[in-house]
């Protein structure tokens, strides 16, 4: 087993180390060849001969050898380990390459992206790409690492479930045991999530992947993407703003990433839309955008209903919501509908929407009122929400919720232009998997299997 990374050798002078990696690039001055070996960690110059003739860049070698120290005026600043060089006492060749189909030694933004998508596992060899991954693994861990200290339970939830009224649309999946019915995968554990509270989980979280059929850009991946799923019971609106901000900024010190303001400035939706005319605002400065700093800001009080093109009603961002306290009753009677608030918060950063939540409708009647402000029927009611009615009549505890997308605050950290930058392998923005080459077609007998016919 590998035991030893490249970046490491800068502590190992004057001993003899093995190591594993790939030929970066290699110099041949006739006696004297060298290559640099890289691994994820980086690369390190190696000295040898003619056992070096015969490589080629990306070749995959094992090799024995001497770490030296360089002369001075041979140090290379540029790179961790340029204070050291490999005198190669054995080598071999653990994997010839074909001829790559793309560079990996640049930072890839020159080439076409559907080559880029299509050779993803190469594309994650150029150091920019391997050091998004790292970062996102860290992110993560970082979150579980805080929310553990919060006494949160990590739970997942059912990827395979019903269509949700969540705004977009879903992907379903044929059932082969109930020949002509369809599961959907998740928009969101939103109903899950909020069932947990009902069975006094109290504090929940998990990674969640998430799946909706909605039109990529470039601040949102195509199918699929991930987020930071949350939820609490016996918590107000301020206590759920207070534990995420207070994540982020623990993170974000700990990854050394500058945040502007601190706490974070908060916005009613009317003071957004009057001073930036959206509510979605960049607060960074161009000196910010030069330094890496990140801008947070919360945006509150938003409407809960708006109007649908044949009249009726619709919510705003989330049907499981609670209206801010003072207009429950307004609720409750479905009365100046259009003037109730809801106590949803969005999260905004640099310009992007990236996470939000509610205080949840924890009683039947309230959630009801919902639905039928929307013009829902009491069997619709029943047939699409009746689940969760019951669940909330059986005692449910006030609670709430926030999702940030973890793709989004990756995207902001690491200033990439495009989501897909800091996603391992990303579906194309004509909503292909670039390397399976899904969705593709299906069999015969599997469609018959399914009880679907294709016309």
């Amino acid at each position: 087993m590998k035991n030893l990374f490249v970046e490491q050798t800068i502590n190992k002078i004057d001993e003899t180390v093995e190591l594993y990696g790939w030929v970066d690039s290699k110099r041949d001055h006739k006696k004297i060849v060298f290559i640099d070996l890289r691994d994820r960690t980086g690369t390190v110059q190696v000295v040898g001969g003619e056992e070096f003739k015969a490589l080629s860049e990306e070749d995959v070698i094992w090799l024995k050898g001497l770490v030296k120290k360089r002369p001075e005026k041979l140090v290379n600043p540029k790179i961790k380990t340029g204070a050291v060089e490999i005198e190669v006492k054995e080598m071999r060749v653990l994997n010839k390459t074909n001829p790559i189909p793309l560079p990996v030694n640049t930072d890839g933004y020159e080439i076409d992206e559907e080559v880029r998508l299509r050779y993803r596992y190469l594309d994650i060899r150029r150091p920019r790409m391997y050091k998004n991954l790292a970062l996102r693994s860290k992110f993560i861990d970082l979150i579980r690492q805080y929310l553990f200290s919060k006494e949160f339970l990590e739970i997942e939830t059912p990827i395979l479930s019903e269509t949700t009224p969540e705004g977009a649309r879903d992907f379903i999946v044929p059932s082969r045991l109930q020949p002509g019915k369809f599961y959907a995968l998740p928009q969101s554990p939103q109903q899950y999530k909020q069932l947990l509270m009902v069975g006094g989980v109290e504090r929940y979280f998990q990674i969640a992947r998430c799946f909706r059929d909605e039109d990529p850009r470039a601040d949102r991946a195509y199918g699929e993407f991930t987020q930071l799923d949350l939820e609490m019971s016996f918590v107000e609106r301020e206590d759920v703003m207070n534990l995420i901000e207070g994540m982020i900024i623990d993170i974000y010190e700990k990854l050394k990433a500058p945040i502007k303001q601190k706490p974070f400035p908060v916005f009613t939706y009317n003071e957004a839309i009057k001073k930036y005319g959206a509510d979605k605002f960049d607060l960074r400065s161009g000196e910010d955008k030069k330094n890496g700093t990140q801008a947070f800001a919360w945006v509150i009080d938003f409407p809960f209903f708006e109007k649908t093109v044949d009249g009726g009603w619709t919510f705003t961002h989330n049907p499981f919501s609670a209206p801010l306290p003072e207009f429950m009753d307004d609720l409750l009677n479905k009365k100046n509908i259009s003037s109730i608030l809801t106590s949803q918060y969005d999260l905004v950063c640099n310009g992007y929407e990236v996470g939000g939540g509610s205080i949840r409708n924890h009683t039947p009647k309230g959630l009801k009122s919902v639905f039928e402000i929307m013009g829902l029927t009491p069997d619709e009611i029943d047939l699409k929400f009746g689940h969760m009615i019951e669940a909330l009549g059986y005692g449910a505890p006030p609670h709430g919720g926030i999702a940030p997308g973890i793709d989004r605050l990756l995207t902001c950290i690491t200033g990439e232009k495009n989501l897909r930058e800091v996603i391992p392998m990303p579906m194309t923005s004509g909503g292909r998997t670039a390397i399976m080459k899904a969705p593709s077609a299906v069999k015969e007998e599997k469609l018959k299997e399914l009880g679907i016919k294709i016309r």
